[in-house]
């Protein structure tokens, strides 16, 4: 859960974490940006930190790692324990099966939102329509309704 007094919960896709560590003046920097104040709390699992990691080491320069661990020290994202496979099932059948994890624990650690730059199998019509707890958003749809 978001802690008392914090701000609505944002869950963080590897994806987000993964452009921000590539373009420090980019959407998906802002997005974490704003989740390092106090009105947004910042949510994150092991496996999605990880993933990015993983990514960033064999795709970016060695600079975009070395932002990548400055954001997270700065942003520093509560970190959501691992779902059980119960959890992930109930969400496969309406994400990909390899986005499930996130999905369950994006809703266990009572996010409002989880931003993601993953169109194909989280932030699309599809998904947004099958009354999932979050809202899945874009950086750019986040930044939007932030700044309303």
């Amino acid at each position: 859960m978001t802690a008392e007094g914090a701000g609505a919960g944002v869950f963080i896709d590897a994806s987000v974490w993964i452009a921000a560590a590539g373009s420090p003046t980019g959407g998906s920097a802002l997005v974490l940006d704003i989740c390092g104040g106090r009105r947004f709390t910042s949510l994150c699992s092991q496996r999605v930190l990880q993933e990015a990691q993983a990514n960033i080491r064999d795709k970016l320069p060695v600079e975009a790692l070395v932002r990548f661990y400055k954001l997270l020290a700065t942003v520093s994202p509560a970190i959501i324990s691992p779902v059980t496979s119960e959890e992930e099932s109930r969400y496969s059948s309406i994400v990909a099966e390899k986005d499930a994890h996130m999905v369950a624990a994006a809703v266990r650690g009572g996010a409002a939102y989880l931003v993601t730059l993953d169109r194909k199998h989280l932030a699309n019509d599809e998904t947004r329509r099958a009354g999932l707890p979050i809202q899945i958003l874009r950086p750019g749809e986040f930044i939007s309704l932030v700044l309303r």
